[in-house]
């Protein structure tokens, strides 16, 4: 039986959207530097990547196509850019993975990239009949984290006490080098702006480092934070995901193919499922997904070693380990998006790459990538680390 190995991993570092060093670089330019690494350190000739899959939100044409092109790929090797939501970058290594054991091929990327402040949001027409048959599909996420918070009775203090954790263990992993082994250093210009004549002028600056997290925080800090909807919300700019830039790539290759070469690969990719929810608390979808995976799999939560859940926000990252009973201390152990940020379509892929490097640091077998999808969705991923 075929197996998807990932053999590599590579990531640029995550920067705040529109003040940070990537605020002035393209999507495909961000991502086509982490595939051009991944690449590298697999060992793998550039001619032999059949297929570039990349997730991505606010795309601007093919990312996948156009980043494989950046990254020194041959144009014999295809590219492909698939959207959703915030599970894009897992389901670009999903989709990657299916290539390999059904399809034949040998060799792939996974990938992931968002540059929100160059980009944008996204955006495309609405549908004025989807609006009525589910009014709250086009709700703002925050709103329907804060609907998570009230409806689950999550309280501010309980949030702002886990987005605190957060802020201490992404802290202390990046004290203790956790993330260097990751993040490969890009040159760029970035877009500075005088505060005074607000002239606008590009320096020359090198991303190689994680810059959104705040390891200063406290939480009295937090606690004088107002909620963005207002009085009687929960949500602030402290218990939520950074907004931020950033790409990252694996790179898989069937399993007898990577013992042929002597390479020592990360983990399997093992399975992969998504599971839809009411769109107006879309943030409890892995409470739905990550069940779903682990039946097809014979596997219980607590067969599970190590958990990646992204903290899109607080309300709904809490109350998705505490409903599935998910052991606290296996639980985004190196801090999450609340600290290090979110570039939406990338988020999948790195929450990949980090988990299989920790998982050997701590002798994990069994680990799961999870998300909530806006819409309405969750989705898992199962890997074993090698």
């Amino acid at each position: 039986m075929r197996q998807a190995v990932i053999v590599s991993y590579a990531r640029t570092g995550l920067a705040k959207a529109g003040r940070g060093g990537f605020n002035n670089t393209s999507n495909m330019t961000i991502l086509g530097a982490a595939i051009e690494h991944a690449v590298k350190r697999s060992g793998a000739a550039p001619a032999e990547i059949e297929d570039v899959v990349a997730g991505c939100v606010a795309a601007a044409g093919n990312v996948g196509r156009a980043a494989a092109l950046l990254a020194g790929l041959p144009v014999t090797t295809s590219g492909v850019t698939i959207h959703r939501a915030c599970s894009s970058g897992l389901n670009a290594i999903a989709v990657a993975a299916h290539h390999i054991v059904e399809e034949g091929a040998s060799v792939m990327v996974g990938c992931g990239v968002d540059s929100i402040s160059y980009q944008g949001g996204g955006g495309g027409g609405r549908d004025d009949r989807l609006t009525d048959m589910h009014p709250a599909f086009w709700m703002p996420m925050i709103e329907t984290a804060d609907i998570v918070a009230e409806r689950y009775k999550l309280s501010r203090e309980y949030q702002d006490e886990y987005s605190l954790q957060s802020q201490q263990l992404m802290a202390a992993a990046q004290a203790a080098g956790k993330f260097k082994d990751e993040i490969i250093p890009v040159k760029t210009r970035m877009k500075v702006v005088d505060k005074v004549t607000k002239e606008e002028s590009l320096v020359d600056v090198v991303v190689d480092r994680d810059e959104c997290n705040r390891p200063d925080t406290t939480l009295a800090g937090l606690a004088k934070l107002e909620p963005v909807r207002g009085a009687g919300k929960f949500i602030t700019a402290g218990n939520a995901s950074q907004l931020a830039d950033g790409g990252a790539a694996v790179v898989l290759m069937e399993a007898k193919e990577a013992e042929r070469r002597g390479l020592q690969p990360l983990g399997a990719f093992k399975g992969w499922a998504v599971a839809g929810c009411e769109p107006d608390e879309m943030g409890i979808g892995p409470v739905f997904a990550i069940p779903r995976l682990l039946a097809r799999h014979g596997l219980k939560i607590d067969d599970i070693d190590l958990w990646e859940l992204n903290e899109a926000f607080a309300s709904q990252c809490l109350y998705s380990r505490d409903k599935l009973g998910i052991d606290p201390a296996k639980f985004n152990v190196n801090g999450g998006s609340i600290a290090i940020g979110h570039p939406f379509g990338m988020t999948g892929a790195r929450l990949s790459g980090h988990i299989l490097m920790e998982g050997k640091r701590r002798g994990a077998k069994h680990v799961v990538v999870s998300m909530c999808i806006g819409g309405g969705m969750g989705g898992a991923g199962l890997f074993e680390v090698y």
